[in-house]
C-alpha cells in the first residue's frame, strides 16, 4: 500500500505541472491572438493613414512644382463626409491599399475612355472604404489629378451589387457580366471593396459614368 502511494504521489504532482503548462501555454496563445486581431484593426490603422497623409503631402509638392506625382491622384467621396480625400496609388497589392485607394494598373486612367477601376479595405489598412455600404445611386465621385478634375455619377448603390472576388467582369474594359472583350465608348468607373467587415470571398462594386471634366488650368481657382 505504501509503496502504491509513494507512485501515485509523483504521477499527480507530474500531472498538475503538465496541466499548469498547458494552460499557460493556452493564456499566451490567447494573448497572442489578441495581440494579432488588435494590431489588424487597430494598429495597421495608424501606419496607414500616416503613409496616406505622407503620399498627399508628396501629391501636394509634386503637382506644386508642375510635375506629375507618384500617385495617380485624389479620390473625393461626398457621401464619405466633406472632408474625405484620399490618395489613389498604383497597384492593388496589399502594400498598395495600405498607402491609399488601389488602382488597377491594366485599367483605365481618370477620365479616359474605358474603365477606371479602384479599390480599398473597409476594415484595416485605413479602411479607405469603410463607408462603402453607404453609397446611393446618384451620388456623385471626384477623381482630382494635376491637370484635371473628373466628375462620376454612380449607376448603382454601395450594396446592390455583390460578386465573388474570383468574378473578373468588374475589371473588364466594359464592366458588365456580359461584355467580355467589347470595346469601350465611354469613360467609367469601378470601385471596389468587401462585402463584409470581416473575412469574406466577396466584394461589392459601385460603377459610375463620367459626367464632367474640369480643366485645371481654366479653373478660376487655378
Amino acid at each position: 500500500m505504501t509503496t502504491t502511494l509513494a507512485r501515485q504521489a509523483p504521477e499527480r504532482s507530474i500531472g498538475r505541472k503538465i496541466a499548469r503548462a498547458l494552460g499557460v501555454l493556452l493564456i499566451l496563445a490567447g494573448l497572442s491572438m489578441l495581440a494579432y486581431i488588435a494590431w489588424q484593426y487597430y494598429g495597421t490603422n495608424i501606419v496607414s493613414k500616416q503613409k496616406q497623409n505622407e503620399v498627399k503631402e508628396q501629391i501636394a509638392k509634386d503637382w506644386g512644382k508642375g510635375i506629375d506625382s507618384g500617385a495617380i491622384g485624389l479620390l473625393r467621396v461626398p457621401r464619405f463626409g466633406d472632408t474625405y480625400e484620399k490618395p489613389i496609388v498604383k497597384g492593388f497589392d496589399d502594400g498598395a491599399l495600405a498607402r491609399g485607394v488601389g488602382w488597377d494598373p491594366k485599367s483605365a486612367t481618370p477620365g479616359q475612355i474605358g474603365n477606371f477601376a479602384i479599390a480599398g479595405h473597409r476594415v484595416t489598412h485605413g479602411e479607405v472604404f469603410s463607408k462603402f455600404p453607404k453609397l446611393k445611386k446618384g451620388d456623385l465621385v471626384y477623381v482630382e489629378t494635376r491637370t484635371d478634375v473628373f466628375t462620376y455619377k454612380l449607376r448603382n448603390s454601395g450594396t446592390s451589387i455583390t460578386v465573388d472576388f474570383t468574378v473578373g467582369w468588374p475589371l473588364q474594359r466594359v464592366p458588365a457580366p456580359n461584355a467580355a472583350g467589347q470595346r469601350p465608348t465611354k469613360a467609367v468607373i469601378t470601385l471596389l471593396t468587401c462585402s463584409e467587415l470581416f473575412h469574406t470571398r466577396n466584394r461589392n462594386v459601385v460603377i459610375g459614368d463620367l459626367v464632367d471634366t474640369v480643366s485645371k488650368a481654366d479653373s478660376p481657382a487655378s
